[in-house]
């Protein structure tokens, strides 16, 4: 049986983990992540134009199609624009782990409003993805903040919510429109936030602009971008309660060990069961065997009793 969600969950994984290996020399480089914002929305258009004109350019303009498609997008590029905000007052060790579990969102309103289910393997490989996400960003020993409470943590839980739901409305988007209409509405959402990122740029710092900046970000953030279509298409082809939590496990565990590879230190006790328990949960998520289809509201697939995850 062919398994296309597997194939470009695993090229997502592999794109987002080299990005979140090599998205950090920009800003060591004094390019700002905002103007990162920038360039990353940039990059999705040439992906965008490519799969549109594969499809003969069609794209679905009906009403269901373009709000799905640019609440996906929306809710992604606005989860951004919140985190700016949320590092800028409150601890960024605090602010990622929260984040991270976003997919807990995802897996629940799947779950719930979809119907999608998974067999043994998958759930076990769920359980250990969630335990895993907060290990990658969370450093023990740092300081305790005075606002322990303050605005960041609102805005941290706002990020997490805005970015589960976002995955949720990937995989309706996929069940409204076409995936190549999908992505195209997502890279229309991402240039429509651009202005707001340049107001929140500071200009008057020294920025800079040949190589080391937006040439550097443009090469880097089209990894994002890559990975981002394929997950289009993987959101179109599998689970979203499977494949929302192997990329997001996935991706950072390439990450930590291709930053392993580059600095050639080992990472601390915190990360690295993090390491060990993303492995673990995508190898379960991957060797999880799958219904003929995947779960829409229409069909939707329950949770086999033997755990071979057929409807």
């Amino acid at each position: 049986m062919q398994r296309h969600w597997l194939t470009y969950a695993l090229i997502t994984t592999l794109f987002w983990g080299a990005w979140g290996a090599l998205t950090g020399l920009s800003a060591e480089r004094g390019f700002p992540d905002t103007l990162v914002y920038v360039v990353w929305a940039l990059t999705m258009i040439p992906p965008a134009v490519v799969v549109l004109a594969r499809a003969g350019w069609r794209l679905q303009r009906d009403r269901r199609a373009v709000i799905q498609g640019l609440s996906v997008g929306l809710l992604g590029a606005g989860g951004q624009m919140l985190l700016f905000r949320a590092v800028e007052s409150g601890p960024a060790y605090l602010i990622f782990p929260i984040v991270s579990l976003s997919p807990g969102v995802t897996i629940a309103l799947c779950f719930g409003l979809l119907g999608e289910r998974t067999g043994r393997l998958g759930v076990a490989g769920i359980v250990l993805a969630l335990c895993a996400l907060p290990l990658f960003d969370y450093q023990p020993g740092q300081p305790a903040q005075a606002q322990a409470l303050g605005l960041w943590f609102v805005l941290a839980l706002i990020v997490m919510a805005a970015w589960g739901l976002q995955a949720y409305f990937l995989k309706t988007a996929n069940n409204a429109a076409s995936a190549e209409s999908v992505f195209f509405y997502m890279t229309v959402s991402a240039l429509l936030c651009i202005p707001a990122a340049l107001w929140m740029t500071d200009f008057s710092k020294p920025i800079p602009w040949g190589w080391n900046g937006p040439g550097l970000a443009a090469l880097i953030q089209l990894l994002n971008a890559v990975g981002a279509l394929t997950l289009v298409y993987a959101f179109r082809h599998g689970k979203a309660l499977v494949v929302s939590p192997l990329v997001n496990a996935g991706a950072p565990l390439l990450t930590a060990l291709a930053s392993m590879a580059m600095s050639g230190t080992a990472p601390g006790g915190t990360k690295l069961a993090g390491v060990a328990l993303a492995l673990l949960a995508a190898l379960l998520l991957a060797l999880q065997p799958e219904g003929d289809a995947a779960a829409t509201p229409d069909s939707p697939q329950r949770l086999d009793p033997a755990g071979d995850g057929k409807a």
